[in-house]
C-alpha cells in the first residue's frame, strides 16, 4: 500500500510503514503510521498524522465525551488495546468505525475484496470514489482520519492457517466481521484466538435486527458451539452458522429467503443491521477489555430486532447440539437435498 494516498491535500510529513511482503497465500502486512518504535519502523508519524497533529488534534479531546461511562484509566487501557477485525465489509468496517470513535488505539485488519456498487446499501466504506478501490485501504485511511496517532497493520489476503499466527499477533481480542458464508475461515480465527487466550466476538446483521455471541478462551469453542467438523459440506456448515448465530430467527417474520444466495454469497441486507451489530459488538469489546463482567459467553446468545421491537437472551444448551437445532438443520438440508429449498444453495 502507498501510505502517501493518505495524506490529506495541502499536507506533507513522512510516512512510517512497515511491509511483510510474503507471496502466494501468505500475509501481507502493513503497519502505518504507528506511534510506536517497530523493528525496522521509522518511528515518525506522517500521512493523515501529520495532518492530525498540525489542526490541533489530541486525543484527549477528542474523546473526552467519553468521561462519565469511561474513566480516565480506562480510557488509557482502550488506546493501548489493539482489537483484530478481519473483513471490512458491511459490518467488520463499521466495526472499526466504531471502536476508533470509542478510543481503540491499535487495529489489525484483512480483507481480499475491493469496493463494488452493490456494496453501497451496507458498507461503511463503499462510496462513488471508492468504487474498485481496496477495502482495507479505504477503511484505514477512514479510520486514520478519525484518530490519527491509530497504529493500524493491514493484510490485503484472506486470513487462514498459513498467517493467522501473524495476523492476530499482539492482539487482546478478535471482532468478527468476515463474509457470512466464510465459516472454515472463521473456524481457523476462533480457533486460534481461544489458543492464544483471546475472546472472541461475532455480531452479525440478521434483517433489521442483529445477533451476537461472545466465546471466551476456557469456555464452549466456536466449533462446539456450532456443531461443526471437518466432514460435513459446504451447506451443512452454512446452515449450522446460520441456524446458531440467530436460533430465535426473529426476522423469519419479514425476511424473504429466496433472496439468500450461497453460492452467490449474498443474503437480504441493510445498513441498519450493520450499525447495530456495530453497536453491540463494542459494547461488549469494552466490557471484555476493561473488566466489567457481565459477559454472557456462549452457549448464551443474543438477538434484538428493532423492526419487532424484540430482544431475546438465552441460553441454549448444546449449542447447535440442542434437539430443536438439530431438528431445523436435518429438516432444511432435507429441503436441499430434495431440491425444494426456499433458497438457492
Amino acid at each position: 500500500m502507498d501510505v502517501r494516498k493518505l495524506h490529506r491535500p495541502g499536507q506533507s510529513g513522512g510516512t512510517s510503514k512497515t511491509s511483510l511482503f510474503k507471496t502466494r497465500g501468505e500475509a501481507v502486512a502493513t503497519t502505518m503510521m504507528s506511534r510506536e518504535t517497530q523493528s525496522g519502523t521509522d518511528p515518525s508519524v506522517g500521512g493523515v498524522a501529520a495532518a492530525g497533529e498540525g489542526s490541533g488534534w489530541n486525543y484527549s479531546e477528542a474523546f473526552c465525551r467519553n468521561a462519565g461511562l469511561i474513566s480516565e484509566a480506562e480510557q488509557e487501557r482502550l488506546r493501548s488495546s489493539r482489537v483484530a477485525i478481519p473483513g471490512m465489509g458491511g459490518v467488520g468496517g463499521q466495526h472499526l468505525v466504531t471502536l476508533a470513535r470509542m478510543g481503540i488505539g491499535k487495529f489489525t485488519i484483512s480483507d481480499p475484496d475491493t469496493f463494488e456498487v452493490a456494496n453501497t446499501n451496507r458498507q461503511s466504506g463503499a462510496r462513488v470514489d471508492t468504487v474498485g478501490h481496496p477495502k482495507v485501504e479505504v477503511m484505514a485511511e477512514a479510520a486514520l482520519r478519525i484518530n490519527p496517532e491509530l497504529d493500524i497493520r493491514v493484510f490485503r489476503e484472506p486470513v487462514s492457517g498459513d498467517n493467522v499466527d501473524a495476523f492476530l499477533d499482539g492482539a487482546d481480542i478478535l471482532v468478527d466481521g468476515i463474509d457470512l458464508y466464510a465459516v472454515d475461515a472463521r473456524r481457523v480465527l476462533f480457533r486460534a484466538a481461544a489458543e492464544r487466550g483471546l475472546y472472541a466476538v461475532t455480531a452479525g446483521p440478521v434483517g433489521f435486527s442483529t445477533a451476537w455471541l461472545t466465546f471466551e478462551p476456557a469456555g464452549m469453542s466456536f466449533d462446539r458451539y456450532f456443531d461443526l467438523s471437518d466432514e460435513m459440506d459446504r451447506v451443512q456448515k452454512i446452515l449450522a452458522f446460520l441456524l446458531g448465530s440467530s436460533p430465535a430467527a426473529t426476522q423469519l417474520k419479514y425476511m424473504d429467503i429466496a433472496f439468500m444466495n450461497f453460492r452467490e454469497r449474498t443474503a437480504p441486507s441493510v445498513s441498519a443491521s450493520c450499525q447495530l451489530a456495530s453497536g453491540v459488538a463494542a459494547a461488549e469489546v469494552a466490557k471484555i477489555l476493561l473488566g466489567r463482567g457481565g459477559v454472557r459467553c456462549a452457549p448464551w446468545y443474543q438477538q434484538f430486532d428493532a423492526h419487532e421491537g424484540r430482544f431475546v437472551c438465552r441460553k441454549l444448551h448444546g449449542g447447535n447440539r440442542h434437539p430443536w437445532q438439530r431438528l431445523k438443520r436435518w429438516w432444511l438440508y432435507r429441503q436441499y437435498r430434495l431440491g425444494q429449498a426456499r433458497w438457492t444453495a
